[in-house]
């Protein structure tokens, strides 16, 4: 058998991305979509609930109940469960998941006659989970960050100053606002422990990957930093297990799982970890200068890092890759293709002219430049929209439309600095990763071959391979992370395309006027 399944447990669904390591194919993709199947019963909306003022949050006992529709699924697809040699997930980074202290004996004593839903809902001592997408802890950061000693000195710590979104706060905020639910809490995880935890049939810990999204464990040490614990709530030691250690299995799968799904009774269980850490491995990022940039609504650049380097200026976030050996580094722009759609539509071209547009003008522009923030900035931080052109005609619709492509893969390489990377190639994915003109130019920019990557699921593929790397080295049969990658994370044929000298050396040169007309135009944001 050389069968491993990686679970994803995303915003708005739950996928299964099953893998056969001696074929090197993929076996089965499946999706669980929340709204589809149970907005009728949780009276979730894109798989959250508003609660206002920032508030969102979203249903554990769903969760649970999504699992086990997952693996009904791929059961009723008459895929073998039993041929499933270990099992790794990621999860939605930074919500958190309390039960209190019926939860352990319940996932002990678990009977496979009923669904998971009918035998889990009383584990918890918050009915809900504030996700990612709550931004209502503005005042529980600044309290942490005071309770370090400052933000750099939580930068230094954790790997991250405190942000809204993180779990840190969450918890605080929590303790704060109700205090009898926050006492009659023993368990705090997050999604990806609580989705290992149902697996295993007993609580988990936090893995090094999902942990780094707290501002609560020590980056370096890959522990929980007892100064960001006292800071962030009382008694919280008692209330988290230690960091699980990536690759390392948990356990064995619940005897629920067996008697309801045929799993068998071997099935490794390994610590899961954050969708964005898994997606490194999905994308086999597993080497330092191995850098991915998805073109999406948003553009995001991440890297595997050496050692866990920290942006001073709130340029990125730093999270222990689930390798155990590297760290991911990740910058977020905002105006991705919010910013390329709209040049696109001023002028109305399509996607062929606009590419066309690309082919036809000259790299570097004719000295043309454009700070496209269409929308806010993350980062650079702009806070309203603002589009700036310098020596570059508004009516000339190819020149802003090079413009606006050359402004991000500048903006991608100026930010990355604090990354501290060597790139020495990047892949791209997502939508825009099409049009090999728009890799033609961060192919120049960064100075490095760019190769085009298609995957829909990295997570759940980066968690899979997790999978595979951790019981090939529980048995003994331990292969090198690039390996285990490998045929998984080719490059799509044909794409890969090389710098050209002379458009390296324009850029390199461009690349100081812009820098000049950025910072002129956002340090008062």
């Amino acid at each position: 058998m050389s069968k491993y399944l990686g679970i994803d447990s995303s915003t708005q669904s739950i996928t299964g991305l099953l893998i056969d390591t001696e074929n090197n194919t993929i076996v089965a993709e499946e999706s669980i979509n929340f709204d589809e199947h149970f907005k009728a019963a949780y009276g979730v909306e894109n798989g959250v609930f508003d609660l206002g003022n920032g508030a969102v949050h979203s249903a554990p006992l769903m969760w649970a109940e999504a699992l086990d529709l997952l693996l009904q699924t791929l059961k009723d697809q008459d895929h073998d469960l039993s041929q499933i040699e270990a099992i790794a997930g990621s999860g939605q980074q930074h919500g958190t998941v309390y039960l209190n202290n019926t939860a352990a004996p319940a996932l002990q004593n678990i009977s496979s006659a009923l669904p998971l839903k009918d035998q889990l809902a009383g584990i918890f001592s918050r009915d809900t989970t504030p996700i990612w997408m709550d931004t209502s802890t503005s005042a529980q950061c600044a309290e942490i960050e005071d309770g370090v000693g400052g933000q750099d000195k939580l930068l230094e710590l954790t790997g991250n100053t405190a942000f809204e979104r993180f779990s840190g706060p969450q918890i605080r905020k929590f303790h704060q606002t109700e205090p009898d639910a926050y006492n009659n809490t023993v368990y705090i995880g997050l999604v990806s422990s609580y989705i290992a935890s149902l697996l295993a049939g007993k609580l988990v810990g936090v893995d090094p990957g999902d942990g780094s999204g707290t501002n609560m464990m020590d980056i370096a040490a890959r522990e929980w930093s007892l100064t960001a614990l006292d800071a962030t709530a009382p008694d919280l030691t008692d209330k988290l297990l230690p960091i699980a250690p990536s690759g390392q299995a948990v356990g064995t799968i619940s005897h629920y799982f067996m008697g309801r799904y045929g799993f068998a009774k071997d099935c490794l269980v390994l610590p899961f970890s954050g969708d964005n850490p898994c997606s490194l491995i999905g994308l086999g990022l597993v080497t330092p200068g191995q850098v991915a940039l998805s073109l999406g609504t948003s553009d995001t650049l991440f890297a595997c890092m050496d050692q866990p380097r920290t942006s001073k200026t709130g340029e990125g976030a730093v999270f222990a890759s689930p390798d155990g050996e590297h760290y991911m580094a990740l910058t977020c722009y905002l105006n991705g293709s919010l910013a390329r759609e709209a040049v696109r539509d001023i002028y109305h071209f399509d996607w062929g002219s606009f590419a066309e547009a690309l082919r036809i003008t000259v790299p570097g522009n004719n000295g043309g430049l454009m700070l496209p923030y269409f929308s806010p900035e993350i980062v650079p931080k702009v806070s309203e929209p603002s589009v700036v052109r310098q020596d570059l005609n508004e009516a000339d619709a190819k020149a802003n439309i090079r413009a606006v492509i050359e402004a991000q893969a500048l903006s991608s390489s100026i930010h990355a600095r604090w990354m501290g990377v060597d790139i020495s190639s990047l892949y791209v994915t997502g939508g825009a990763s099409a049009n090999a003109e728009i890799l033609r130019i961060y192919a120049d920019v960064h100075n490095c071959p760019v190769h085009r990557f298609e995957t829909a699921n990295s997570a759940a593929l980066g968690a899979a391979l997790c999978a595979a790397h951790g019981h090939q080295s529980a048995t003994g049969n331990a292969v090198s992370w690039q390996e285990t990658v490998a045929p998984f994370t080719e490059p799509v044929a044909g794409s890969t395309i090389k710098p050209d000298k002379e458009a390296v050396a324009v850029y390199r040169e461009m690349i100081v006027e812009y820098q000049a007309l950025e910072k002129a135009h956002t340090v008062a944001s």
